[in-house]
């Protein structure tokens, strides 16, 4: 019955009342009528399709609403994440709905917002997925008692007698929900004790473990890597190709440990370069269906946080054998490319190698070559290498450049801390020409792997980023006429190089660092598919991600491949058929992976800095206004830290204009916009909340 309610709603394409289904239907006994009753119901659950307050049914599809999962966000709203759409849809704190972090639910679109989100209401909680939650501990009469770190989770949790492993008071736990109590209401039991809450690096791992981010390795894993070798033999050099008398370096930050590029240069006779990227061989260690293989492919990607690095694989691994580390002999696989003065490659080869980095150099020694001429110790014979690649890295970003690649120049910040990971300064992360000379041959590398498998029409991993919504650019363009700017063009075109002329036309004006942020709000999400849809922001046709398999499981797939289709000539129809079948899985669990990591690095440096301005209540800085809301405004200083200004501290009443994203004061007429530069004085700071609250002391 289900299959013909929904074939009836097909067809006719509209809305249908329940007597207009049971005519269609030709409906004629009460069993018959019973069973659509039953029918649409489950339906209805199941989300298949949507009964209206109007009392009418339609496909789920073609109703205003949309299911996703809620992502919450400290400040109190969130934000639903749509599967197969790029734009995430914003709930604001009204429009929750008891709706919490983790859950499925089903959220009507009720608008697109001038900064190009999408606005909606939660209309029902489908399903929670709520299984464990990170919270402190605290015992009453004998019975515990859990108090969440997040704060948004309205829920009681008590812990029975027996069922707190030892915790006592203050000790932050991992509780596994057991049973239901009431509503919100339940019991529960500690699975895992962090520590102490004042503990050392405690308030890292309840945020690592509040995402379900493995931080230990399973025992069959750990036991797995008894096989491993340490170093590489003769055995494991069969059929490569021996570079180790080839110059060939490292180019990281100096606190890098999982090194996973290499590079060298030659400059030939006809004028071209011939460019070596040279990629640590994990997919030779870590074996498909391994243990290692297994639990790296569930964890997807290394999560790099504050003081600490959690490693997708063990650091045997990670930072060992299969880490490019000076002086050594490793397996890596190259792609080495012909490239001529135009940045057009016009030859390359991919192949097994040997190799055996000169020296790891840091990026900061080697900007100093590149920028100020200084040549640090240790790096004098490899001085004309850094400038000839420095030529080609400019050759290939001007390339790219002509073809219409974006670079929305958004800045990150860099928390300091000391051995107690204390923050004791928040500093914006260089990115000179030793950075972007490493992302150009990265990017030129990723881009020769994809077009060649590509055009052998075998299943493969992309790395896809889709065209903006033309709806949403436009919007952005109106935003933009608020503010007094005009952009002129064709408001229709919405390719990469229309967009890259609007960044360079914004980008001699105040507010750049901030419309250049909600701009790239606007683009759609980078992930990770089985099909080549090409890669927008970097207006290519065709990309993978292939430079990073220790940190990365679509990477290490990517070596994998190579291996089977370019090494041992595998191209089976049994081969095809498992990988067109895995790929799927992979592309999606990796995509999915990456936001949660991302999630948790963003939550981690959201705390550490409001711990850092806790020690600087009081204190004035200058910063400027990076959102406006009919509650106040977030205030971004310099080294990005952002911090609310309440309507209610701006000593007057303040109104607020949703379309030119202003606030303006009834009495005083003052007007706060975007972008705005103002002069701020701290006013509270809380760790546990990850807030920070400003006083705006004057505009500037």
């Amino acid at each position: 019955m289900k299959d013909k309610v929904l074939e009836i709603l097909k067809k006719y394409n509209r809305a249908l009342t329940f007597e207009e289904i049971d005519s269609a239907l030709n409906i004629k006994t009460v069993e018959e009528t019973t069973e659509l009753i039953q029918a649409l119901k489950e339906l209805e659950e199941e989300v298949e399709i949507y009964h209206s307050n109007k009392d009418k049914y339609m496909i789920f599809e073609n109703s205003n609403l949309r299911k996703g999962i809620m992502r919450t966000n400290k400040k109190g709203f969130g934000f639903v994440d749509i599967s197969n759409q790029e734009e995430d849809i914003f709930v604001g704190m009204d429009n929750m709905n008891g709706a919490i972090n983790g859950d499925t639910v089903l959220v009507e679109i009720l608008s697109n917002k001038p900064d190009g989100r999408i606005e909606g209401r939660i209309v029902r909680v489908v399903k929670r997925e709520l299984s464990t939650v990170v919270g402190e501990i605290y015992f009453k009469k004998g019975k515990g008692y859990l108090i969440p770190d997040d704060e948004k989770l309205k829920i009681k949790i008590e812990i029975p007698k027996g069922k707190n492993k030892g915790s006592v008071d203050g000790h932050k736990v991992v509780v596994k929900l057991t049973s239901q109590i009431s509503n919100n209401r339940f019991n529960g039991e500690v699975i895992r004790i962090l520590g102490h809450k004042n503990d050392i690096g405690v308030d890292i791992l309840s945020v690592v473990c509040k995402y379900n981010i493995k931080d230990t390795f399973d025992e069959e894993t750990i036991n797995e890597l008894d096989n491993i070798k340490e170093e590489v033999d003769e055995e494991d050099k069969k059929g490569r190709r021996d570079l180790t008398k080839e110059v060939i370096f490292t180019i990281d930050g100096d606190d890098t440990k999982d090194i996973d590029d290499a590079i060298s240069i030659e400059k030939l006779e006809n004028g071209n370069y011939k460019l070596g990227v040279h990629i640590a061989d994990v997919s030779y260690y870590v074996k498909e269906g391994s243990a290692i293989d297994k639990e790296a492919m569930e964890r997807g990607t290394s999560v790099y946080l504050v003081d600490r690095v959690i490693p997708m694989l063990p650091h045997k691994l990670s930072n060992g054998i299969c880490s490019l580390n000076p002086d050594v002999e490793r397996l890596a696989i190259s792609c080495v490319m012909e490239i001529d003065p135009n940045g057009k490659t016009v030859d390359y080869e991919i192949f097994e190698s040997v190799i055996k980095s000169r020296i790891q150099m840091t990026y900061k020694k080697v900007n100093q070559i590149l920028e100020e001429n200084i040549v640090p110790e240790g790096y004098e014979p490899y001085v004309d290498d850094l400038k000839t690649m420095l030529e080609l890295s400019k050759i290939i970003r001007k390339a790219k450049e002509q073809r219409g690649s974006i670079d929305f120049d958004v800045d990150e910040a860099k928390i300091l801390v000391d051995s107690n990971c204390h923050p004791t300064d928040i500093v914006l992360r260089e990115r000179g020409l030793g950075e972007k000379l490493i992302e150009d041959f990265m990017i030129s590398a990723n881009e020769c792997v994809a077009t060649h498998i590509y055009y052998m029409d075998l299943p493969f991993i992309y790395r896809v980023h889709e065209y903006p919504k033309e709806e949403k650019i436009r919007n952005y363009l109106s935003f933009l006429q608020t503010l007094g700017y005009t952009v002129t063009g064709n408001i229709k075109d919405v390719s990469p190089k229309s967009i890259q002329k609007l960044v360079e036309f914004l980008k001699d004006k105040k507010e750049f660092k901030i419309l250049s942020s909600l701009l790239l709000r606007n683009m759609q999400k980078a992930i990770y598919l089985p099909q080549n849809l090409g890669h927008y922001g970097l207006a290519s046709k065709c990309y993978t991600h292939f430079t990073s398999p220790i940190r990365r499981y679509p990477d290490t797939t990517v070596h994998r491949l190579l291996r089977t289709y370019l090494f041992n000539n595998d191209m089976s129809s049994n081969t095809i058929r498992h990988w067109e079948e895995k790929l799927i899985y992979i592309a999606d669990n990796s995509s999915f992976k990456e936001r949660e990591s991302v999630e948790c690095e963003r939550e981690v440096e959201d705390m550490k800095m409001a711990e850092y301005m806790a020690d600087h209540i009081g204190e004035e800085y200058e910063g400027i206004i990076s959102s406006v809301n009919n509650f106040g405004m977030f205030i971004q200083l310099d080294n990005l830290i952002e911090g609310l200004a309440h309507v209610n501290d701006l000593g007057d009443y303040f109104i607020f204009d949703e379309a030119t994203q202003t606030l303006t004061g009834e009495r005083t007429k003052l007007i706060y916009r975007l972008g705005d530069r103002v002069l701020i004085k701290v006013k509270d700071a809380s760790k546990d909340r990850k807030t920070i609250d400003f006083e705006i002391i004057k505009k500037l």
